[in-house]
């Protein structure tokens, strides 16, 4: 499953909890990359914007969007930092694949703020788990399919 601005994680288990007297269903979700365990109320899930890993065809149509365009986006970084996690937030593999274009080519022009740094690490992270967990390809090759789609000269006809 992905977990929204946290990461790839599998459900370890699901388990009865009792908290203020209230008795709900928990996922226990292990995040490899934080080598962090969380426990999320399974009603909560669609809320928090948890979804199951994307079919491969999905995948690849994110990938296939990633191109060496440079996006229009607000100069401010205060501006385009919130735009960037309003789209990790939306949860969606495509929103996750626009984050990753639109920094990796804004610190193409000028050195990324710490913040930003962050979050397009993070946001390259999940793309290249979910993509390389849903075509069953190493992440190595997933990342290194990314960079070719983000550094593509635009003559250049697709293979």
């Amino acid at each position: 499953m992905v977990y929204p601005l946290q990461g790839v994680g599998v459900i370890n288990k699901i388990e009865k909890k009792t908290l203020r007297g209230n008795t709900s269903l928990y996922y226990e979700i292990f995040l490899e990359i934080s080598d962090m365990t969380v426990m999320v109320p399974v009603d909560k899930t669609e809320e928090l914007g948890i979804r199951a890993i994307v079919e491969s065809s999905e995948a690849l149509a994110a990938i296939n969007g990633i191109s060496n365009k440079l996006e229009q986006v607000p100069v401010d970084w205060k501006a385009r930092y919130q735009m960037n996690v309003d789209l990790l937030k939306q949860g969606s593999i495509a929103s996750i694949a626009k984050v990753v274009q639109i920094l990796y080519h804004r610190s193409k022009i000028k050195e990324l703020p710490v913040q930003e740094r962050k979050l397009y690490d993070n946001a390259l992270r999940i793309l290249i788990d979910e993509t390389a967990l849903s075509l069953g390809r190493p992440r190595e090759e997933l990342e290194a399919l990314i960079f070719s789609k983000l550094e593509r000269d635009p003559k250049e006809k697709e293979s």
